[in-house]
Parts: C-alpha cells; sequence; structure tokens
C-alpha cells in the first residue's frame, strides 16, 4: 500500500493510486464529478470542459480533472496533502459558464427527442446549470449526415464531446467518423458521407450524451418511463452479453447492454441490439397438425394426440438448436431417452467431444484475453462470429499483444500475422514449438466452430490443443450456438451425431431451423417462429422465445447465466420445458417435476457447476487423441452475421443491414 498517495477531496482525505486521474479519484471518494467527453472506456479527450474542479494551491483557475494525473498534484507549503475542491465557488461558476456554453446552440428539442427522459445534457443542466442564457444571436445548424440504418442524427444537438469519434476509431476499430471544420463551424460527420459499416456501431448511440445520435428503429415509439426494464442475457451468438430488455405490454421496444467486465463490457453487437422486430414476425401462436398434407390449427390436446399415435411403438430422436435453453434440453433428453430414443445437439456438424469440457468449453475465459500477450486465432473469424470479443482481441492488439491468425485472411480491425490458411499451418506452429521466454508470455488459442464442422474436426481439435499444450495457452473454443456448451454440459449427444435422424421414424426438432430433415420421418417441431423447421413439421407445437422464458444459458467460456421472462408468448405458445413436460404425460412418460423450480433441482443435481450463475468453472485439461487431418483451408462458420437465426431472419432491419453488406462487397468500376 505504500505507493499509494494521499489527498483530500472536498475536506475528505483519502489514499488513491497516483496514476489516477484527479476525477476517478474523486470517483472513489463518492464525489460526483460531472462529465460529458469522459468516458472510462476510451481516450481522454479533455473538450467537454464540465469536469472542472479547483486544485488548491495550483493555477488561480480551474483544472479538466479528467486529464490530470494525482501524481502532478502538488502538496501544501508544510508537507500537506494536494487538496481539490469540487464545490468550491470557483468551480460552481466555471460550470454553469461551460453549461452556458453548450446551450448555445443547443435546440430546445426536448419535448420530441427521444433521448428525453435519459439525457446528459438534460441532467446536468439541471444540476450545475443556470435558467437563463446571455446569448441573443441566431442559433447555428448542421447537416444530419446518413449513418445507414440504425443510427439517427440530428447534428444540431451536438456538443463535439467526440465520443462517437474515439469509439468507432479505437474500440470498433473501423475509422469512419471524424470532425471537420473550426471553431463554430465544426462538427461530427462520416467521412466523404459514407455510411458505418462496423457490425458495433449501435453502442455510439448509448456514448452520445445528447440526442444527436439516437436510434432509428426506435425513433419515436416509447419514452424511457413508460418502459418496464428486464435484465437478460442476448442469444444471437454465443458470448452471453449481458442486456438489458426494455419492453411495453407484451412488445420488446428496445434491447441496451448491460455492463459486465468479464463477458462484454457494456459493448452490445448491432444484431444483438436491433432485433427486437424479429420479435414480432412471422410467429407460431398455436399449434398445427398436418392433415392431407396441409398444416391445420389444432388445439393442445389435438396435437399431442397426433404425436402419441406417430410414435407410439416408433424410433424417436432429438435435436435442439441454437436458441433453446437449458432446462427444455434437459426434458427432451429425459423425454426421447425414457422413451428409447436418441438425442443430438451438433446440428451444424462441429465435432465436438462429449464428456471433454477442456475441448469443447475450453479452459480460458474471455477475460483471459486482456492480459494476453500471444493470441492465435485458428479457423474463425471473430468478426462475424462475435464482434464484441473481437473488439475485446483488438483491446488487446492496442496493449501490445501478437496476434496470428490461420484461416481466412479477412479485416479483423487489427494487424495480424497470417500464419497460413489450413492445418498444415497449425501442425507447423505446434511442431516449431516455442522458446521458454515466449512460453511464459500469457498465450489464448481462440479455435472457431468453423476448424471443427468438418470430416476432420476432431483431429483439428487434438492438434490445437496440442498446440495450447506446446506453448502453454489456455484455449478459448468460440461457438456460433448460444445453447451449445449447454446442450454438451447435460450431455445431448449420442455416438452417431445427427446419423441418429436417418434411423429414427419420429423426430423432435426443438427450434432446430439450420437442419434440412430428409423425406420419411414424423416431425414435431416446437419453436417460437414459422422457420424452416416449420415448413417441415407434421406438427406445430408453438414455443415461446428466449425473451418470453426464464431459462439458463451456457456461454462460450462455459458461464451459465440466467435470461430473465421480459414479456409473454403470444397466442397459446408456451414455456419450452412446460410444452415437453405435458407431452411426457400423454406419451406415458410422465418427467417428475410440475414446475421450474422442480427441473432446475433435477438439472443441478445431474450437472452441479450449472448452478454456479455468472461463474467460469475451471475444467480439467484432457488432451484428445491425435489423427489425421485433410488439406482443405479452414473457413468461416458465419457466411451472413445478420441472418444467423430465426429471429434475426425475420427482422427487417437484419434484412436491411445484410442487402447493405452485400451491395459493399460488390465491384465497383474504376472511372
Amino acid at each position: 500500500m505504500s505507493d499509494l498517495r494521499k489527498m483530500i477531496i472536498d475536506g475528505a482525505e483519502i489514499e488513491v493510486d497516483p496514476a489516477l486521474t484527479i476525477l476517478q479519484a474523486c470517483e472513489q471518494a463518492g464525489v460526483e464529478v460531472p462529465r460529458f467527453c469522459y468516458h472510462e472506456r476510451l481516450s481522454i479527450a479533455g473538450n467537454c470542459r464540465m469536469c472542472l474542479v479547483e486544485v488548491v494551491g495550483g493555477p488561480p483557475k480551474p483544472a479538466a480533472s479528467c486529464a490530470m494525473q494525482v501524481r502532478d498534484l502538488r502538496g501544501g507549503p508544510n508537507g500537506e496533502p494536494p487538496e481539490v475542491k469540487t464545490k468550491s465557488p470557483m468551480v460552481k461558476k466555471a460550470r454553469e459558464g461551460v453549461m452556458e456554453f453548450l446551450l448555445i446552440n443547443h435546440p430546445l428539442d426536448c419535448p420530441i427527442c427521444d433521448q428525453g427522459g435519459e439525457c446528459d445534457l438534460q441532467d446536468q443542466a439541471m444540476a450545475y446549470g443556470v435558467d437563463f442564457s446571455r446569448f441573443r444571436e441566431e442559433k447555428r445548424a448542421a447537416v444530419d449526415p446518413d449513418l445507414g440504418p440504425l443510427v439517427g442524427t440530428k447534428m444540431t444537438r451536438c456538443i463535439s464531446c467526440t465520443r462517437c469519434v474515439r469509439f468507432t476509431t479505437e474500440v470498433a476499430g473501423v475509422s469512419e467518423m471524424g470532425q471537420t471544420g473550426r471553431g463554430e463551424d465544426s462538427e461530427i460527420t462520416s467521412y466523404l458521407g459514407q455510411m458505418l459499416t462496423s457490425e458495433l456501431q449501435g453502442n455510439v448511440i448509448d456514448l452520445c450524451p445528447v440526442g444527436a445520435l439516437t436510434s432509428k428503429p426506435y425513433a419515436f415509439t416509447a419514452r424511457p418511463w413508460e418502459l418496464k426494464k428486464t435484465e437478460s442475457i442476448d442469444v444471437m451468438d454465443a458470448l452471453g452479453s449481458n442486456i438489458r430488455i426494455d419492453t411495453r405490454g407484451r412488445e420488446v421496444m428496445r434491447v441496451m447492454p448491460r455492463n459486465h467486465d468479464g463477458v462484454n463490457e457494456e459493448w452490445l453487437a448491432d444484431k444483438s441490439r436491433f432485433m427486437w422486430d424479429g420479435l414480432r414476425r412471422q410467429r407460431l401462436d398455436r399449434p398445427y397438425v398436418r392433415v392431407d398434407g396441409k398444416l391445420k390449427p389444432a388445439s393442445w390436446n389435438e396435437a399431442f394426440a397426433a404425436i402419441k399415435a406417430a410414435a407410439e411403438g416408433k424410433k424417436i430422436a432429438g435435436i435442439a438448436g441454437d436458441l433453446a435453453p437449458v432446462e427444455a434440453m434437459f426434458a427432451l433428453k429425459q423425454l426421447v431417452e425414457g422413451l428409447g430414443g436418441a438425442v443430438e445437439c451438433r446440428t451444424d456438424g462441429a465435432m465436438l467431444p462429449a464428456g471433454n469440457r477442456s475441448a469443447y468449453a475450453g479452459t480460458a475465459s474471455i477475460e483471459d484475453l486482456d492480459t494476453a500477450e500471444m493470441i492465435l486465432i485458428v479457423g474463425s473469424n471473430p468478426r462475424a462470429e462475435a464482434p464484441v470479443l473481437n473488439a475485446r482481441i483488438r483491446k488487446a492488439w492496442l496493449r501490445g499483444a501478437e496476434v496470428a491468425v490461420i484461416g481466412e485472411n479477412a479485416d479483423l480491425t487489427y494487424d495480424y500475422y497470417h500464419a497460413g490458411t489450413g492445418p498444415a499451418a497449425l501442425t507447423a506452429m505446434a511442431d516449431k514449438g516455442v522458446s521458454d521466454e515466449t512460453r511464459e508470455k500469457p498465450t489464448v488459442v481462440v479455435l472457431g466452430t468453423g476448424a471443427l464442422m468438418r470430416e476432420d474436426g476432431p483431429a483439428v481439435l487434438a492438434e490445437a490443443m496440442r498446440m495450447c499444450e506446446v506453448s502453454g495457452s489456455k484455449l478459448l473454443v468460440l461457438h456460433n450456438a448460444a445453447s451449445r456448451v449447454g446442450a454438451m454440459d447435460i450431455d445431448f449427444t449420442n455416438p452417431n451425431g445427427l446419423g441418429a435422424l436417418n434411423e429414427a421414424d419420429v423426430i423432435w426438432n426443438l427450434g432446430a431451423d439450420e437442419v434440412d430433415v430428409e423425406a420419411g420421418p414424423f416431425v414435431i417441431y416446437q419453436g417460437s417462429h414459422g422457420d424452416r423447421g416449420a415448413h417441415r413439421a407434421d406438427v406445430i407445437l408453438p414455443a415461446a422465445a428466449w425473451t418470453e422464458e426464464n431459462g439458463i444459458f451456457v456461454n462460450t467460456e462455459g458461464r451459465p447465466q440466467l435470461a430473465m421472462r421480459a414479456g409473454f408468448a403470444p397466442g397459446e405458445a408456451k414455456d419450452n420445458w412446460a410444452i415437453i413436460r405435458a407431452a411426457s404425460a400423454h406419451l406415458g412418460q410422465t418427467l417428475g417435476y410440475d414446475d421450474l423450480g422442480g427441473l432446475r433441482s433435477a438439472l443441478f443435481e445431474a450437472v452441479p457447476h450449472l448452478a454456479t450463475i455468472d461463474m467460469v468453472p475451471e475444467n480439467d485439461w484432457k488432451a484428445e487423441p491425435a489423427g489425421s487431418m485433410g488439406d482443405a483451408d479452414f473457413t468461416s462458420s458465419v457466411s451472413d452475421h445478420y441472418r444467423t437465426n430465426p429471429i434475426l431472419r425475420a427482422s427487417e432491419v437484419m434484412a436491411d443491414l445484410t442487402k447493405l453488406a452485400q451491395d459493399r462487397e460488390l465491384p465497383v468500376a474504376a472511372e
């Protein structure tokens, strides 16, 4: 503790790290300092001047607390600790002056501004401003650039805090915004009037402290005080980003990120933030039974009777899709295996070994990327598969980490050494070994699902694990499906993989829309959207989407997290586990619980670590047996970033983003 330094803030003495800024020291002391441009995860700009404080014994003017470190403060003449005042008359007058300047050109848009009710400028004008203005000249106006279908602009409200510029440049790694002009002619805009292309651009809406950047899809639909706020988990990719779902009545109105330093920090991918219109479209809201080749509406009892008639004495198989909660898969596994059938969750063909958690969930946590000095990415394009994770790798790269890639030579927003495109490069790297000096550096191997969705997937996994052993690295398996690790934890697998479907007469499809079931078997589809699985079904059981039921999801690092119900399912749709429990009674295989609590008790008894919510269990290392790898190059497992599941495919916003992405890839004629 000897490296701490004493200082006095508003009369109270505290000890702080001298490397902290005055603003951070004030936060540690519990003293609020207003700010607009300062943000904990962005570089310091020091251009809004709202965080002014008085440094006792310093220059006779206020100082910007975000840009001055504690170590630069001078103590008193008799050895007293340096003193800072945040509530003195000098500070009060300075803040009132800054606020008056900020409001000179700000339009009186509050009644029609989407930021109303959660606007930093409103709040700080009330707390630190004055109730008059001495400015009588005409207000200036600014042109509103078209940033695309996600971010709406009203740049007359902009206070030039440059948070959006710093985020897109530093965190997203796409330099597409900047400031032009000088003095009162300065304005924030995109380069050459181009739309934003980053998969993280929606975060600038949260960062903007005024109403200059707002959400286009959400615009003019609700006010924050009308909304019920539910803390939950995102399932659009396997990262398990922490989110807040805002609902009005039954409808999800918007999705926003929650801070979780171990998973997504405070960022959120665009497809997770803007997919909510897909929750309203193409919904299944009542059971259907196929009669004479056509799907016809039915009651629940008629649907269960049709299932009973089809399944009696027949061989049954169960498959689970990408968005199924652990509880529903556990119930389906008990039901299907009780009827003598087989289950499978590896619907994308990924060769994940059952029972070896160090191989399918890895040994690294997402947070390990922050301290990694070397990162090897194998068979993955993290920018397309998990943009928030990609931003975390970029953060490590900015701090000096070396990044190498084996696979596609894609734009990942940071520089990397392209070691090769296929298994030969991985073998060469493992055979080469590393020096003792390099071995001591914290290293993470990120293994993408694309490297495992091949016939030689087990051999690739074994080689990646050998690479970890040679280099002393931790392994992070980057999945695409939010439900995959949880399904592997409850052993929702069989030795034949998807081959079990070929032997089955009846297939219970739990939201697996990425699987083509061949003609022949009787198909029961249980899901929320009328996607590919529903078109092939003989019986459709309408289920709640993940925002409409409580469920556990295990993210790509193996962290169990709770998704909470934010609203209720439409029509006659029911919770996934409840549908399976009701069907079990009709099939003479009644499951031994009547509520979610009883189901979770049985689940935690079978798989204890699932009860450790928000904890990453340590997995014992168990190397997979080696095999022979092929010569084919590694490819990413995601071809269309914005349409990877039924909810995204039902969203009009995602369709627009996909079209814009495809248009950008078209060749442009030279002039």
